[in-house]
């Protein structure tokens, strides 16, 4: 075991000697194209060294879970990932936030402060197709971790960083969470009631909206890398991804100089696209064009509405906004959600309640789409998830292991993946540096 008084360099060193013959064989490996084990998980055989914690960078790694990635998640002694804590809800000691954003991963708990846990970590990475991380920018690198020093022994690593900004300019290193980059990026500016105050969205989206950008950036990477044998550097960031989810509005103002504004639950281009007040309820209803908005009105008893020289095509609607509305509005309150629905069934435009969480669950597509599964957990019993929504007709997208408990795969994956002594597992147990 390496002394704890060695620098990272000497560590590299010592690393690449001890492996040279799995480093050679990986090296071989560098000029053919990638190959997939047998299985019907598309990603199945894929190795992903995951060093990310909250939620960007978990979320993107359960869906490569999902779809068959063996994902070592790296996580600090004794405390784990910040979202282990964030609650209640609690199952035991593990948070709602954190399984839901946790299965089909291993947990391995190590100090990358030590020497002897770097050492571990640049194993791991040689044998690794992917490694993502969202640490600050320079902190990878300043543990000797970064892509320059792993691509070094593993040139096919792909390497994705999740940062709150980009790894350089101005704000590289500052900490990056979900309602910042909203706020910066536009996102909670234009959300929320008309004339009211700006206001967070229900769940992180900026957040969700990276993880989803990175798992799409690697796959593409490993798609590439099967043509070149070789891997490449990804980043990945919140204010990026929020302000590319500007999207029309985004454009309103570059092309327009159209600066934007809350509408509530309305859309600013297209009328009626809301939500509405019935007697118990609410409904959402989109009458995107005037053939839509012409059947809403026969099916609300209102047929004079489309009528209505005010309201022939869109842009007049658009312009007339608040007295139609306000007529529309008056006439969904007469009834219940319920009583709307069955008005509605069969209607070409498109139309659905605001649901509670209860009422998400209960729902009949909601249910037949299979979206809750179960999976047996080793100390709270059988969890209910929420399943991957992408269906394929070919390929496995599933659950297929329960969120780790903390550490609860540090053994075995010393052992089996590095080799390591039982002995020798104690000996950095005793020393601090793994748990």
């Amino acid at each position: 075991m390496a002394s704890r008084s060695m620098d990272t360099n000497q560590i590299s060193g010592q690393i690449e000697t001890s492996t040279e013959k799995r480093e050679r064989k990986f090296l071989r490996k560098a000029k053919t194209a990638f190959k997939y084990s047998s299985s019907t998980d598309a990603l199945s055989g894929v190795k992903v060294l995951d060093l990310t914690r909250v939620l960007a960078g978990p979320y993107c790694t359960q869906i490569l879970g999902d779809l068959g990635a063996d994902i070592l998640k790296v996580e600090r002694l004794k405390v784990g990932d910040d979202t282990r804590s964030w609650g209640p809800p609690f199952v035991g000691n593990t948070s709602c936030y954190f399984i839901s954003i946790n299965r089909n991963k291993k947990s391995i708990c190590i100090d990358l402060k030590s020497n002897n846990g770097r050492k571990i970590i640049q194993e791991l990475a040689l044998q690794s197709d992917v490694l993502v991380e969202n640490y600050l920018p320079g902190k990878m690198e300043e543990y000797g971790l970064g892509y320059e020093d792993l691509q070094k022994i593993n040139p096919q690593l792909i390497y994705c960083s999740i940062t709150g900004y980009g790894s350089s300019g101005p704000y590289a290193s500052r900490p990056g969470y979900d309602v910042i980059a909203s706020s910066m990026g536009g996102l909670i500016y234009v959300t929320g009631p008309e004339d009211g105050a700006p206001c967070k969205t229900g769940v992180a989206l900026t957040d969700l909206a990276t993880g989803l950008y990175a798992h799409g950036a690697i796959m593409a990477a490993l798609f590439q890398r099967q043509k070149t044998g070789c891997g490449q550097r990804i980043s990945a960031n919140l204010l990026s991804t929020q302000v590319a989810c500007l999207v029309n509005l985004g454009s309103n103002y570059l092309m327009a100089g159209q600066e934007a504004k809350r509408w509530g639950t309305a859309h600013e281009s297209i009328v009626p696209y809301q939500a509405f007040a019935t007697s118990d309820g609410y409904i959402t209803i989109g009458g995107t064009n005037d053939r839509q908005f012409r059947e809403l009105c026969s099916r609300i008893n209102r047929s004079h509405l489309s009528s209505d020289p005010k309201y022939l095509t869109n842009a007049l609607r658009v312009e007339h906004r608040r007295e139609l509305v306000e007529e529309l509005g008056k006439t969904l309150s007469t009834k219940t959600n319920a009583e709307w629905l069955e008005s509605f069934r069969g209607a070409h435009f498109s139309y659905g309640p605001i649901n509670s969480l209860s009422e998400v669950f209960a729902d009949p597509q909601v249910q037949h789409n299979d979206m809750v599964q179960e999976v047996d957990h080793p100390s709270a019993g059988t969890l209910k998830l929420v399943g991957p929504p992408v269906k394929f007709s070919g390929t496995g997208n599933r659950i297929r292991l329960p969120p780790p408990e903390l550490g609860q795969h540090t053994e075995s994956i010393l052992q089996e993946r590095l080799g390591y002594s039982l002995a020798h597992i104690q000996q950095l147990r005793d020393s601090g540096v793994v748990n």
